[in-house]
């Protein structure tokens, strides 16, 4: 898997957030829409359904807090022996007949870089817009999806590269 901004890329999925294990919360992208997972919390809307994803209370921080944080973080899970149930933010769906708020679980441990979560949310625009197919980020992870997660300049071209219309 590789997390680039707010997305779980693998060979075979893309998720906001981190991935779910079992019946964990999450949310997968395709190509024809937004599948909610996990228990109590279960739908599909179509991209030509949607008008609006959004992204409520998702940690976000500059890079260089970013980088602060997420070593404290590290030693301090390491020095307490584990971690605890990783931090979670809220994905609003809206159709003409509907909202839906799904919860997913944050992948990084210091939260999201300020410049990836502000192209993540562009990105989501795009799939919404219909100008941007999902279909881009899985084939690149299905080259890329079972490696190591890029450095952050890396993830911000990928980013910006697939945002593009």
């Amino acid at each position: 898997m590789s997390m680039i901004g707010l997305f779980w890329i693998t060979k075979e999925s893309v998720y906001v957030g981190a991935e779910p294990e079992g019946n964990g919360l999450g949310v997968r992208l395709t190509p024809d829409g937004l599948e909610a997972l996990g228990t109590d919390q279960k739908g599909f809307w179509a991209w030509t359904d949607i008008r609006e994803v959004t992204v409520h209370y998702a940690t976000v921080r500059s890079s260089i807090q970013w980088l602060v944080n997420s070593t404290m973080d590290t030693v301090l899970d390491l020095a307490a022996g584990g971690g605890d149930v990783p931090a979670a933010f809220e994905i609003h769906v809206r159709t003409d007949e509907e909202k839906a708020e799904l919860t997913v679980y944050a992948a990084p441990v210091g939260g999201y870089v300020q410049s990836e979560y502000e192209l993540s949310l562009t990105l989501l625009d795009r799939f919404v817009d219909g100008t941007v197919d999902v279909a881009r980020l899985l084939e690149w992870g299905s080259v890329e999806g079972d490696g190591v997660t890029p450095w952050r300049a890396a993830r911000e071209a990928l980013l910006r590269s697939w945002a593009v219309t």
